[in-house]
């Protein structure tokens, strides 16, 4: 995680804000003896099992801090993870969230990787990040499962690094070598992680190939992909046509595919592979 985030930091300028995002939830809490978090304590429909609790917060230990969440997006897999289909399920009581940019507030006498007034995110997923790391600790937490974000960069910028973009960024790094000049093609490519490729992918002098689905604002959705980076952007149906002959006249067949649609979708990204 922690080398996927360094990686996605150094083209920050726009991946970490994947376009029509949401959504964010956003907060500030004082430094009291308590917080608020989201709690459920079986599993089932959000709006179903989910309550608002109040939590005592613990004291900061010598290797802990205490943070104050900024901002904390709700993701398929936080859904996911409350109706227990999830494949990492937390113990119950759980708090949601695997997301999120918070603030240190208060730190243990032996700390000296944060200070106070830092922004931070978490290592790992499962941070229950709607609150703090979980029922017994509020929103106290080791300093080790904490990565400082630079403050230049936005809150929802911050708020939303660590799942999609990182994603992008193993998936680009994972399973072949890529060099400058070699191609990647993608469907889904307008969801967050799909623009994050595209960035990543342009950052690394990769090219890439990206599809959509057809719609009736199209050309506005093209426009955008293409000021992100991306080289060209195609509908399922091109791909059964001699648009793809023209793309592969000036590029090479792709070294990799992204594929997060599944069917015949899949199938038509396959056939393109070198």
């Amino acid at each position: 995680m922690r080398k996927a985030f360094n990686s996605v930091i150094q083209v920050r300028a726009r991946v970490l804000e994947p376009r029509g995002w949401g959504p964010c939830s956003a907060w500030t809490r004082r430094l009291t003896h308590s917080c608020s978090a989201l709690v459920y304590r079986w599993h089932g429909a959000h709006s179903d099992v989910v309550r608002m609790e109040e939590l005592p917060l613990p004291a900061v230990g010598q290797h802990s801090v205490r943070l104050k969440m900024l901002a904390a997006p709700v993701n398929p897999a936080d859904i996911n993870m409350v109706q227990g289909t999830y494949p990492i399920l937390p113990p119950f009581p759980a708090i949601g969230g695997n997301e999120g940019v918070g603030e240190v507030v208060e730190v243990g006498s032996g700390i000296t990787s944060l200070s106070l007034g830092d922004w931070v995110i978490p290592v790992d997923a499962g941070f229950a990040t709607l609150c703090g790391r979980n029922v017994e600790n509020g929103a106290v937490c080791d300093a080790d499962d904490l990565i400082r974000v630079p403050k230049d960069i936005s809150l929802l910028g911050a708020a939303t690094i660590g799942v999609n973009p990182c994603t992008a960024y193993r998936m680009l790094q994972d399973f072949v070598h890529l060099r400058p000049g070699n191609t990647v093609i993608q469907n889904g490519a307008n969801s967050a992680v799909g623009q994050a490729v595209i960035q990543i992918a342009a950052a690394m002098g990769v090219k890439t190939i990206n599809i959509i689905r057809d719609r009736p604002n199209r050309w506005e959705l093209v426009e955008e992909l293409k000021s992100m980076g991306a080289d060209y952007v195609v509908t399922e149906e091109d791909l059964q046509s001699s648009e793809m002959e023209k793309i592969f006249k000036d590029v090479p067949k792709p070294k990799l595919g992204l594929n997060c649609v599944g069917g015949q979708s899949a199938g038509l990204l396959l056939s393109h592979l070198e």
